[in-house]
């Protein structure tokens, strides 16, 4: 199929009800192209999280296929273990995932599972707590976390399995500024690693940042999908999903009809841009005026 060139994970014409006939995803189709930054974004209840459970293989669409690779996804159990070699799910609540007694065995569980040898399950393990910055934390029980500590942990889970697709509902959910700061980091560091990332976020701003590709997904559908800039500046498309455009769109949108931008720049996308833009305009206003002198 010529639409799945470049797809590591696709989803076509996806349809789930649940127990009680509320319809969770609606014919849904989503492609997720190897080595961009995804986000999905939408209001509660839209399908974002019964989406992910059958892009990594937990729920089974009533009708409709998911693709791993370009192939339909296996669901039997051996089929099940490789796709979650390629796909990695981390949930929005820490505690929902993990188990274990401490962080070193929760950390170990998914590679063990895989039949890994005792040293190579240790090596993963050793990886997966360096990149996450939380080493010192291996032999603390799980249940003496902060609920940082536990969002770190259970992406650590996720990279020892060290899966080509990793996939994180509201990432930010919980933490303090300096966490999610902290957290970023981490997506950055695991993203230029070669980790395709696909998040689901309701911060509008952090998805026009961050992603290389947006989904709006409303009432189990994908509205639009494309670049930042193509799908998250239609207000009205937004307001009718139960979303905002993000703040930045609106300050450069401000800033351009004040004449404050220059011609051919193009929009600005994050905090850090717009402070560089407005220091940029007070160095040309105190250049303008001491010509004038």
């Amino acid at each position: 199929m010529d639409d799945l060139d470049g797809a590591v994970l696709a989803a076509r014409g996806l349809r789930y009800e649940y127990d009680g006939g509320a319809c969770a995803l609606d014919g849904l189709d989503l492609t997720v192209r190897a080595g961009l930054r995804h986000a999905l974004v939408g209001a509660n209840g839209a399908g974002k999280t019964t989406l992910f459970l059958h892009l990594n293989g937990t729920l089974r669409p009533r009708s409709g296929t998911v693709f791993v690779d370009g192939r339909p996804g296996d669901y039997t159990r051996a089929g099940l273990s490789a796709w979650r070699q390629v796909v990695g799910l981390v949930f929005q609540n820490p505690d929902d995932q993990l188990f274990a007694g401490s962080v070193a065995q929760d950390v170990s569980f998914g590679p063990f599972n895989l039949g890994l040898s005792t040293g190579e399950t240790r090596a993963r393990v050793t990886a997966a707590l360096e990149a996450l910055e939380i080493s010192h934390l291996g032999e603390r029980p799980t249940h003496m976390l902060s609920f940082g500590q536990k969002k770190r942990v259970s992406i650590a889970g996720a990279v020892a399995m060290r899966p080509r697709v990793l996939i994180i509902d509201e990432p930010l959910s919980g933490l303090d500024p300096r966490g999610a700061d902290q957290f970023l980091g981490v997506l950055r560091d695991l993203h230029a690693s070669g980790t395709t990332v696909v998040i689901a976020t309701h911060d509008m701003a952090l998805a026009y940042e961050w992603a290389d590709r947006v989904s709006i997904v409303k009432e189990g559908r994908i509205l639009a999908s494309g670049a930042p800039d193509d799908v998250m500046t239609d207000a009205a498309m937004l307001e009718d999903c139960g979303l905002r455009r993000p703040w930045v769109l609106d300050l450069d949108a401000a800033l351009r009809t004040a004449g404050l931008l220059p011609e051919g720049r193009g929009p600005l996308r994050s905090r850090d841009e717009v402070i560089a833009a407005v220091a940029a305009l007070r160095r040309g206003s105190a250049a303008a005026v001491e010509s004038r002198r």
